[in-house]
């Protein structure tokens, strides 16, 4: 590895730790153990920060994403980044007709100048450098706008019903149609923010990414992709439903409710279309359909769909090739993507992209970038969009329904994080 002898453990780090989150480009990672399920991804941690700059490649063009393949070939070390939705354009014929609320570049991926590791509640600091100063921080009273919906009931329900005229043509068959959530005028702490926002909502491929003044503050249950050796596994996502007091009896409603089956399978084969690209010869299983888990808030019923990959397979072709991921686009994946582009009124920038990271032998684990929080503190714009899948038997009503459900948690912790400044 190319780190240098600047290694210090312990488990009273918690200054040098502060000082690390409070960098101005920040990914972090969080992963209770609690909270795991199906394979194992290349690193156990219960959380994991990459902070400062030592290397960084951004992507804008197609001729960049050659430049990053190699760029991740000759990185030897660890790697953090994120992939916006929007690359959708450099991978295939499609366009964005709406600019994204918080713009992200579209890949940034950096070699940290520090890497920092909690496992088993004992942190591990890798360093390129010098650790930063530690500079006493005071926050800005957090002042929360009011939140709006850019769509409303009525207008959402009757787009509905011409995506389901889509789907009866046979035009597509299940698609992701997203709301923007979003707010102006908006002061929060991002850091502090997250905090708040994994002890609501605390969920297994959480993450936070700051980008001089933009955040993503992001409580993911979804795995979008992970490589361990020459093995790639896949988790789509598809099929919610609140969690109850007798959540045993609300899992097994949705584990047998046909409608939400019926999304979750579609997109499991075309998950399984996806890596077969990149496949050893049938080698693509799928090693659990439709299961049922628990979060903090909602259940939600998960896939897992698997690999051996061909001799050669760079892991970022394997990445892109199956990006965007099916359970944010739809069925077939490209005219999904060309009506949500015509249908859906804002910018999805980072929202449906994923965050991840590559080891330094390029195994990598990266999100489904849902349940999110996007914020630009320079502009004070605040965004969180919310989507779900459209099917035939769909019902506009209570599709508009399941979008509000998954932005409840989102508003709770925004009026928790605002009462602090009252």
């Amino acid at each position: 590895m190319s780190w240098n002898d600047r290694v210090r453990q312990g488990t009273d780090l918690s200054a040098a730790i502060d000082a690390l989150r409070a960098q101005g480009e920040v990914t972090e990672f969080v992963s209770p153990p609690d909270f795991s399920y199906g394979p194992k991804g290349p690193m156990e941690f219960e959380r994991l920060i990459g902070s400062g700059v030592h290397k960084a490649f951004t992507v804008e063009t197609p001729e960049d994403l050659i430049g990053l393949r190699h760029w991740l070939s000759e990185a030897n070390d660890y790697v953090f980044g994120h992939v916006c939705y929007d690359v959708k354009n450099l991978l295939e014929s499609v366009t964005s007709k709406h600019s994204p609320r918080v713009g992200f570049p579209l890949v940034r991926m950096v070699i940290p100048e520090h890497v920092a590791i909690l496992q088993h509640g004992k942190w591990v600091i890798h360093s390129h450098g010098p650790l930063p100063v530690i500079e006493l921080r005071v926050a800005g009273r957090p002042v929360i706008g009011p939140v709006h919906s850019g769509m409303k009931n009525a207008e959402y329900r009757q787009i509905v019903e011409q995506i389901l005229h889509h789907i009866q043509l046979g035009d597509i068959y299940e698609t992701n149609f997203c709301v923007e959530h979003f707010a102006t005028d908006t002061v929060i702490d991002p850091a502090l923010f997250f905090e708040h926002m994994m002890k609501d909502s605390m969920a297994p491929f959480s993450c936070r990414v700051a980008h001089g003044s933009r955040h993503l503050l992001c409580a993911s249950p979804e795995r979008f992709m992970t490589k361990v050796g020459d093995r790639v596994f896949s988790q789509p996502m598809k099929g919610t439903n609140r969690r109850r007091t007798d959540n045993v009896l609300a899992m097994d409603e949705l584990k047998y409710d046909p409608k939400e089956r019926a999304e979750n399978i579609m997109i499991t084969d075309l998950v399984r279309n996806d890596l077969s690209k990149f496949a050893a010869k049938g080698s693509v299983t799928v090693d659990s359909l439709c299961e049922v888990h628990p979060f903090a808030h909602i259940n939600q019923m998960v896939s897992t769909v698997s690999c051996l990959l061909q001799e050669g397979a760079h892991p970022l072709d394997v990445l892109l090739g199956a990006f965007p991921m099916g359970s944010m686009t739809g069925a077939p994946k490209m005219r999904a993507m060309q009506l949500m582009d015509r249908y859906e009124n804002f910018g999805r920038g980072l929202f449906s992209g994923s965050v991840g990271y590559f080891t330094p032998d390029l195994d990598f684990d990266f999100n489904v970038v849902i349940r999110s929080i996007l914020y630009d503190d320079e502009l004070k714009n605040l965004s969180f969009p919310t989507g779900g899948a459209i099917t035939i038997n769909s019902d506009p009503l209570r599709e508009w329904e399941e979008c509000q459900l998954k932005a409840e948690a989102m508003r709770r912790s925004l009026i928790e994080h605002g009462k602090q400044g009252s």
